[in-house]
């Protein structure tokens, strides 16, 4: 199976520009087929193996993946942490902090991450009512099986939007995730709107409630849906 460059980048969840960089300085194998490059399936899968860009979803992916066991939603938070007292105009360079220590990302997954958020709509920061919005990347992307985190952002003023919030209360809680696979991250952002009208963890967020409150509401949360 040959995968040309759009295919290949989808499947990493890089740009175009970097598949094109790894051909010319990180020997990615390729066949030259007049103006177009061409990779076999195989190659690749051997190449990016070592390099972390292995099980990655879409047309590299032996089979599709969703949210594994390591992927609850306590455990991802664990991951990205409770962020306090953050400035709203600090928000987004936050949300850079958390996407830098993403764990079963490369350097260069990380980076383009980063782009992302920087890039003009590049989160859609879906406020849900009750002060609180779960912000994400505007486009999903294919990570691998390791990559995901959940962050909750404290926030000491209110977020400026571009459209108001469904019930006009000020943003000041955000619950920044990053999911494995587009599958995946609509699964995560089912089971987080879920958790979020379960229990005590709303009223927790909103208060400020102490971190191990926040985990162990979470984690009870989780415990009686499964």
């Amino acid at each position: 199976m040959y995968l040309n460059v759009i295919q290949l980048a989808e499947s990493l969840g890089v740009e175009e520009s970097v598949v094109e960089g790894w051909v010319l300085n990180d020997g990615l194998p390729c066949i030259h087929d007049r103006e177009r490059m061409l990779f076999d399936r195989t190659q690749v899968v051997a190449w990016a193996a070592p390099r972390g860009l292995a099980a990655k979803a879409g047309f590299l992916a032996a089979q599709r993946f969703a949210i594994g066991p390591g992927c609850k939603l306590e455990s991802l938070l664990r991951i990205g942490g409770i962020w306090r007292n953050v400035p709203a105009t600090a928000a987004l360079a936050t949300l850079e902090k958390i996407v830098a220590n993403l764990p079963g990302a490369t350097p260069a997954i990380r980076q383009l991450l980063a782009q992302r958020l920087r890039s003009p709509d590049g989160v859609t920061w879906a406020p849900v009512g009750g002060g609180l919005a779960l912000p994400h990347l505007r486009t999903p992307v294919a990570l691998g099986r390791d990559a995901g985190t959940l962050a909750l952002l404290l926030l000491r003023d209110e977020l400026p939007l571009k459209e108001p919030p469904p019930d006009n209360a000020p943003v000041t809680r955000l619950f920044f995730f990053v999911a494995p696979s587009p599958r995946a991250h609509l699964e995560l952002l089912a089971q987080l709107s879920k958790a979020l009208t379960r229990g005590n963890l709303r009223q927790h967020v909103v208060d400020a409630a102490p971190d191990g409150e926040i985990f162990t509401t979470l984690a009870a949360t989780e415990e009686a849906k499964a």
